[in-house]
């Protein structure tokens, strides 16, 4: 059998293929946006990937250099942070040592003014009601007294540094929820310090 020389082959093959993509030109230029727009989303995110590991590197850099670890708010315990549960009184775990607290209804906030029925303190078997506390602006827009922990983190970096101060202060003088006064107490000092 006669064998044709390497560039007869070669220039024979290189037919055939622009043929066989000519034939498949179609379903490729349909194809192409997609596939384009697949290939610059997968690149954008392997260099996503890849600064986010310069920047944790970075941040082990900083570590050896001597920053200081953050600390663990006094609230955020963990079930690993406490002592093993003693079976005192007939008690099995430490949920059975806590005693049920009354469950407050989270203030309605219609108006501007909380009800002083939220805030009555007891002292000595005498009931001292104090003036209603005005609700900023602020607490009534985003329905603070309604908020969860969560509900309040989601929205802590749309918050100005005078809201979130009028925020603790309607706090502290109502509920005085310690979860609450540390996030906005931190938040706050985050505010602060990035200015």
């Amino acid at each position: 059998m006669f064998r044709p020389p390497f560039l007869a082959r070669v220039a024979a093959g290189a037919a055939v293929y622009a043929l066989e993509e000519t034939r498949r030109l179609p379903v490729a230029a349909v194809n192409f946006p997609i596939t384009a727009l697949s290939r610059v989303l997968q690149t954008t995110m392997h260099l996503q990937q890849f600064v986010t590991s310069l920047a944790l590197k970075g941040d082990s850099v900083f570590e050896r250099l001597g920053s200081a670890p953050a600390e663990q708010p006094e609230w955020a315990t963990f079930d690993e942070d406490l002592a093993p549960p003693v079976a005192t009184n007939g008690h099995a775990s430490l949920f059975d040592l806590f005693e049920e607290a009354p469950v407050a209804e989270a203030p309605q906030t219609n108006g501007k003014v909380v009800p002083a029925s939220l805030l009555v303190l007891e002292a000595e078997d005498e009931v001292v009601e104090p003036e209603p506390v005005v609700a900023p602006e602020v607490a009534i827009r985003y329905d603070y007294p309604a908020m969860t922990l969560a509900q309040l983190r989601a929205r802590l970096r749309m918050l100005t540094l005078e809201e979130l101060a009028q925020l603790l202060a309607f706090e502290q003088q109502t509920r005085a929820r310690a979860p609450f006064v540390t996030m906005l107490t931190n938040r706050i000092a985050t505010v602060r310090a990035q200015q």
